[in-house]
């Protein structure tokens, strides 16, 4: 079933290649690579690599240097310095369950930028459409504007002809006003939303953004099941990993409670004698030492102990919530792109049949002058439908886009839905 969706994710991407080639995939590139977020979420699983070195090694070894104020005698000679050099080993396999918690964690971090990667993507292509949705709006805006010009032209030559009547002109007039002031707020609203857009590209706010011209209905599979479509979400990998990371960090708790060996060595200068002749006179002494460590306070290392299964605990159980949730979100947009795939067949349909009775009440008007009234509010209706389904268009692809998301369909496999 998952090969099915995959199946029509991909032809998704070949039916719309034509019409937006990559412009959104660029946009999902160059933000990327300049979202300051993103960035940051990159810099920080980097640091977090670096985490593993550090837990993995041995400790620092300690050298000591003493000197005797006072000579100790010895039967070859007086004492007169001491140097000691000592390297303490944990106990076997503290420093591999160490290294694995702090590489487990890693991945974790990694898993989260991916997610920011994912959203990023989603924000990028949920700023996206509301330009293409503003644009086709103002297009038809524009085209209402030429046409209620043309009325009026055409009702203001039959009122001279004596065929009309002068509330025909003012009703156009009043309406074609009303076009204007909406042309004109809808050139207002450009300018934030392409600073929405561009500051998620880490660019100037009044970049020119390309947008396509024209946007496809796919319809969704009907086998697609959640389970199966959620699998690679990064955060469910994320709270697996850090789980596991908590498995590794209780193991190391418990071998951190075992006793730790060192191994050294002491090197004593010493003076020769000058009162008497003795074999190896002055001979200095080289002592090698192994000690152990006492971990008779056990109570830190059951807290940690604790610590890490009471962290496994409740990695699993928010796995468990977030796989819940994600599969409610699913099911909801999953609705929410039926519902405007609807929408958009209802208005196309309505466009269609506006259309049709519209030429019928022209062809009416122009041969006897009558329900010119009729023909206005019939292209008004028109008018409602071609931007109602521009929205629809808009917000269907959004859902598609968040889909995306949280099916982490951005991720390695590179589709994109548009």
């Amino acid at each position: 079933m998952k090969l099915n969706l995959i199946k029509y994710l991909f032809v998704i991407l070949i039916f719309t290649g034509f019409t937006q080639g990559q412009t959104l995939e660029e946009y999902f590139q160059i933000a990327a690579d300049n979202n300051p977020g993103l960035q940051a979420e990159y810099k920080e699983y980097k640091a977090a690599l670096l985490k593993v070195p550090q837990v993995s090694s041995l400790p620092d070894p300690t050298f000591s240097f003493g000197y005797f104020i006072e000579p100790v005698e010895t039967r070859v000679g007086p004492q007169k310095a001491k140097f000691s050099l000592t390297q303490m080993f944990p106990w076997f396999g503290t420093l591999k369950a160490q290294g694995n918690a702090a590489a487990r964690m890693a991945e974790a971090k990694f898993q989260a930028f991916l997610d920011a990667k994912n959203k990023l993507y989603y924000d990028v292509a949920a700023a996206y459409y509301p330009i293409y949705e503003l644009n086709r709006i103002r297009q038809i805006e524009q085209e209402n504007v030429t046409l209620l010009d043309a009325y009026k032209t055409i009702a203001l030559q039959k009122f001279q002809n004596g065929e009309g009547t002068m509330v025909n002109v003012l009703r156009t007039d009043i309406m074609l006003k009303d076009a204007q002031t909406n042309l004109d707020i809808l050139n207002t609203k450009e300018m934030p939303l392409l600073a929405s857009f561009n500051q998620l590209l880490n660019r100037e706010a009044n970049e020119p953004v390309a947008i396509t011209d024209t946007l496809l209905v796919i319809p969704l599979p009907d086998n697609a099941v959640p389970d199966s479509m959620l699998v690679n979400n990064p955060n469910l990998f994320k709270f697996e990993l850090l789980y596991e990371s908590q498995q590794a960090a209780e193991k190391a708790a418990f071998r951190q409670g075992l006793p730790k060996f060192g191994l050294g060595l002491d090197y004593v200068l010493v003076d020769e004698r000058t009162d008497m002749d003795v074999p190896d006179n002055g001979k200095d002494v080289i002592m090698p030492m192994v000690s152990i460590s006492l971990p008779i306070f056990r109570g830190k290392y059951k807290a940690a102990r604790e610590e890490a299964k009471l962290m496994q605990e409740s990695y699993r159980l928010k796995k468990e919530d977030l796989h819940n949730t994600l599969i409610a979100k699913y099911e909801m947009i999953k609705f929410e792109i039926t519902k405007k795939q609807k929408l958009i067949e209802l208005y196309v349909q309505q466009i269609e049949e506006s259309k049709q009775m519209l030429n019928l009440l022209y062809t009416a008007y122009s041969n006897s002058g009558k329900d010119f009234e009729e023909v206005l509010r019939m292209e008004q209706k028109l008018l409602k439908y071609r931007k109602l389904k521009a929205s629809a268009l808009s917000e269907y692809h959004i859902a598609l886009e968040k889909l995306n998301y949280i099916t982490a369909t951005h991720g390695e496999k590179k589709i994109i839905l548009k």
